[in-house]
């Protein structure tokens, strides 16, 4: 039997969701101060949203990690473990140690699973033969090293079906390539295709016109509602099912860039905390569970309708600090999420379109400018000023 420790919050996950939520309740309850523990086993922080630009050769990717221990509030406490079980009727989580922490208020924030798995042969082929992701810091440099070789052929870059992170991420790092083929004079001898498991570029109108027009631009053929379900490294190979007729397609190509489907961590899936399609089962509007009424939820592993980002969290993460220390206090909840989400949609090298909408999928757009245009100031923004933001703002709990 293990012991068990007790804490007044526990917030699972010390991701973007959870270090941002933990930083601003100590901020604004400091009387809590170690009474606040981030459970996570991750010795390593990385900031995902530059890992686009790291796999178009446009930025380091030493430049997104960096120690855990250095971006945890130091105000909380830090268990490097890993959840095994919720039991919400007791208030308590098991952990991999064989440690129970028992909480008054719970925090999920444990984002998203990447599924290597469900793409037979994907998890022997990534890294070599052509096949890259940008979805994993051990292999982010070959996606750029796959670019940066390539000499014509047949150029692949794959969206699943499933929710995702970042769910602009698959088209962004094609745009790249393109610019790249183009400036390397070998474009007139590539065939850049997008097979995406979705319906659309976009879905969000206002934006999807602009990408359809970047499509055409770049000569790229895109095939929707094809599902990659196969790769075969050796012979480079790819093989897609029609997510509507079933239907098999093989496609041969030179390099391919997979974006591998995503779930709910399986510790929530198979939790009383679940929907019933896995996802940790929040209210939309103030992140407060739908049963449990002193657990709160925020990031990619809710059930949330919107966009899985680093923004959407930035909206998100005063909501649930806010609430959960309102409902600590027997308050009102006042604070409201609308969906907020923004996906910034690299195009080409210094061009991108700010994307920034809410549950409705109308456009809640930050600057007094048309943000469904590709501009070079909103790349420089995404390149050089959001990550002095994430690190020294919203990791901080201050913006």
């Amino acid at each position: 039997m293990g012991s068990t420790k007790y804490y007044s919050i526990a917030i699972v996950g010390a991701g973007t969701a959870g270090i941002s939520i933990a930083a601003r309740i100590l901020r604004m309850a400091p009387h809590l101060k170690e009474k606040v523990v981030l459970i996570d086993p991750a010795e390593k922080h990385y900031y995902q949203p530059l890992w686009t630009l790291v796999g178009g050769g446009a930025a380091l990717k030493e430049d997104t990690v960096r120690d855990q221990k250095d971006v945890i509030p130091n105000e909380a406490i830090w268990l490097k473990d890993q959840v095994v079980k919720f039991n919400p009727t007791e208030n308590q989580v098991q952990l991999q140690s064989g440690l129970t922490i028992h909480y008054n208020y719970l925090v999920v924030a444990a984002g998203i699973e990447i599924l290597w798995d469900k793409v037979k042969g994907l998890k022997e082929a990534i890294g070599q033969d052509g096949v890259c992701s940008n979805y994993s810091y051990e292999y982010v440099s070959d996606t750029w090293s796959n670019i940066e070789q390539f000499n014509g052929g047949t150029a692949i870059f794959t969206q699943p079906s499933t929710p995702i992170k970042c769910g602009g991420a698959p088209q962004k790092i094609m745009y790249l390539a393109d610019d790249y083929f183009r400036k390397n004079g070998i474009r007139d001898k590539t065939e850049i295709r997008f097979m995406s498991g979705i319906a659309n570029i976009f879905q969000v109108k206002r934006y999807a016109d602009t990408l359809e027009e970047v499509i055409q631009r770049k000569q790229i053929k895109a095939n929707y509602l094809e599902e990659l379900i196969e790769i075969n490294g050796s012979e480079k190979l790819a093989f897609f099912k029609n997510i509507e007729t079933k239907e098999k397609t093989t496609l041969a190509y030179d390099m391919i860039h997979v974006t591998p489907p995503m779930g709910p961590p399986k510790f929530i899936a198979e939790s009383p905390l679940s929907d019933v399609a896995g996802w940790l089962d929040v209210d939309p509007y103030t992140l407060r569970h739908n049963q449990f009424k002193n657990v709160f939820g925020a990031g990619d592993c809710t059930n949330l309708p919107t966009s899985k980002t680093g923004a959407a969290i930035r909206k998100q993460a005063p909501t649930v600090a806010e609430n959960l220390l309102a409902v600590m206090e027997n308050k009102d909840m006042k604070q409201r999420y609308d969906g907020y989400t923004s996906c910034p949609l690299v195009t080409g090298y210094n061009r991108l379109v700010l994307a920034e909408f809410d549950y409705d999928k109308l456009a809640k757009e930050s600057f007094p400018i048309d943000q469904s245009k590709e501009r070079a100031s909103m790349y420089f923004m995404k390149k050089s000023l959001l990550p002095i933001m994430y690190w020294n703002g919203m990791l901080k709990g201050t913006m």
